[in-house]
């Protein structure tokens, strides 16, 4: 059993190593790479991580395979009955799980504890899948019945990431699992024990040996799950850039695979907005999680004058304090990254009007305070590339069509939205803005159960959503059955 993780403060707070976990055994990864697990608040380790090598990966596979015939044959009643006792312990555990979180990525308190809930809620939808996934059956003609069920593709796995370490997983496992398949995922390096506990959650559920296998590692593991024969699907949330690579090296080999990478989110602002509800929206969104989300604000783009509200945003951003209401940055990599693209802005024109780059607080860690960025223009690296980090860069537009114009420009498609209080205003935008999740007065429009998580372009690679019914539908494959049990009296082109 793992140790209580015994956090109930921001204060430094060591744990356990990251090992991986086949078939119901922890065990120490092959390979030789081994690196510090880092609290982004402090700049210290809490524990250490060493990499699976391919090796590990054959383990865990023979594992799922031999777990599988069991598993299988349990009615897809009795496999979701796993998440509701797992959802049981989930809650049991919630601020030790809120706390991990926290500690190994960075977030507030507040922020991991709302990601924990967010993953309990998709163990709730998988709870439902049995009743969902009920046989669509027919007579389509006398004595002749078609219907349809769904079958578990087999040994599947997922790659998930660094900024949401407890949530992503459950993006796909509930959804796997109660399909019938077993499950083998592959955590952040950076951020690995969330899924240690995931994974003795399960298996306190009652999940067999072998259904979930965790393996630790970097891009050596990543590579051994996209070419291992025996895996038949694969799920990835990443950058667009690791996205797409993940995405042509599963399909090689004939896996199913759907990649969901990164974006560069636009929020629209027209004079008419409500600036109660627009400036403190606005703010969040590209705040909340020190801005390292795929659904954060990036741009905003500014249509005529609506000084009145960029003034209310950079009041609020002002008042945010590093360490209280806003976290740490996860790396000193992406740190400096972050100064960096602010302090090219600058000298490319922008106007810093809030300006993050001396915020610190007191416990050392990687920090950058909210910032936000005026005048910038779409050929800027600030307000065309995804900065991952608490900035938000306005460009000024004159008109309604030259903002959707802008927002479509852009080669990703993940989110976006539009602050107005005018419902045609509304609906015009929702209808032309190329992107997969929009929001009316909505900076950050993440999907609830059960409808699906997704984006469009470069935001993702594959078909359908990660969660909700596409997700089920990804980590299955329809059987379509007709059947006859009687010569009828009559004929038709079916007899």
């Amino acid at each position: 059993m793992l140790p209580h993780f015994d956090a109930s403060s921001y204060e430094l707070t060591g744990y356990v190593p990251a090992r991986n976990y086949i078939n119901g055994q922890w065990c120490d990864p092959t390979g030789e790479q081994v690196e510090p697990v880092i609290n982004p608040r402090h700049g210290k380790a809490i524990t250490e991580v060493r990499y699976a090598a391919p090796a590990d990966i054959d383990a865990a596979v023979a594992a799922a395979k031999a777990a599988l015939p069991a598993w299988q044959a349990l009615p897809i009643r009795e496999r979701a009955q796993i998440m509701y006792r797992a959802r049981e312990l989930m809650m049991r555990d919630l601020d030790e799980l809120s706390w991990l979180v926290s500690h190994e990525n960075g977030k507030l308190f507040g922020e991991a504890k709302a990601e924990v809930l967010k993953g309990i809620e998709c163990v709730e939808f998988g709870c439902s899948l049995p009743n969902l996934a009920a046989s669509q059956r027919l007579e389509v003609s006398r004595g002749v019945q078609c219907e349809v069920v769904y079958s578990p593709l087999g040994v599947v796995a997922g790659i998930t990431p660094f900024n949401f370490p407890f949530m992503v997983p459950l993006w796909m496992l509930p959804q796997a699992l109660v399909g019938g398949n077993a499950f083998i995922l592959k955590p952040s390096e950076q951020v690995p024990l969330s899924a240690l506990k995931l994974a003795e959650i399960f298996t306190e559920a009652g999940l067999p040996d072998g259904i979930l296998n965790l393996v630790q590692g970097g891009k050596e593991a990543v590579e051994a799950l996209c070419d291992h024969p025996e895996i038949d699907a694969l799920a990835f949330v990443g950058s667009t850039r690791v996205a797409k690579l993940v995405y042509g090296r599963a399909c090689a080999t004939g896996k199913r695979a759907l990649c969901l990478g990164g974006a560069k989110n636009h929020l629209i602002v027209v004079p008419d907005a409500d600036i109660d509800v627009a400036a403190a929206n606005i703010m969040a969104s590209f705040t909340g999680c020190a801005g390292q989300r795929c659904m954060a604000a990036s741009v905003l783009v500014a249509v005529g004058e609506v000084d009145h509200i960029i003034d209310e945003v950079a009041r609020l951003s002002s008042e945010m304090a590093v360490g209280e209401t806003l976290g740490p940055i996860t790396t000193a990599a992406s740190e400096a990254r972050i100064r960096g693209y602010i302090d090219d802005a600058e000298q490319r024109g922008a106007t810093v009007l809030v300006d993050g780059r001396e915020q610190r607080a007191d416990e050392g860690g990687y920090w950058v305070g909210a910032t936000l960025l005026d005048n910038v223009s779409a050929d800027m690296p600030a307000g065309c590339e995804e900065i991952f980090g608490p900035v938000l860069s306005i460009i000024r537009v004159d008109t309604l069509e030259e903002a959707i114009a802008l927002e479509n420009a852009n080669p990703y498609g993940n989110a976006s939205a539009v602050y107005t209080t005018n419902g045609a205003v509304a609906r015009e935008v929702m209808g032309r803005v190329d992107a997969g999740m929009c929001g009316v007065n909505v900076g950050v429009p993440v999907p609830r159960e059960p409808f699906g998580f997704g984006g469009w372009n470069d935001s993702k690679f594959g078909h359908g959503n990660i969660t909700g019914w596409d997700g089920f539908r990804f980590w299955t494959r329809p059987r379509k059955i007709t059947t006859k049990w009687a010569l009828q009296s009559d004929a038709n082109w079916m007899s």
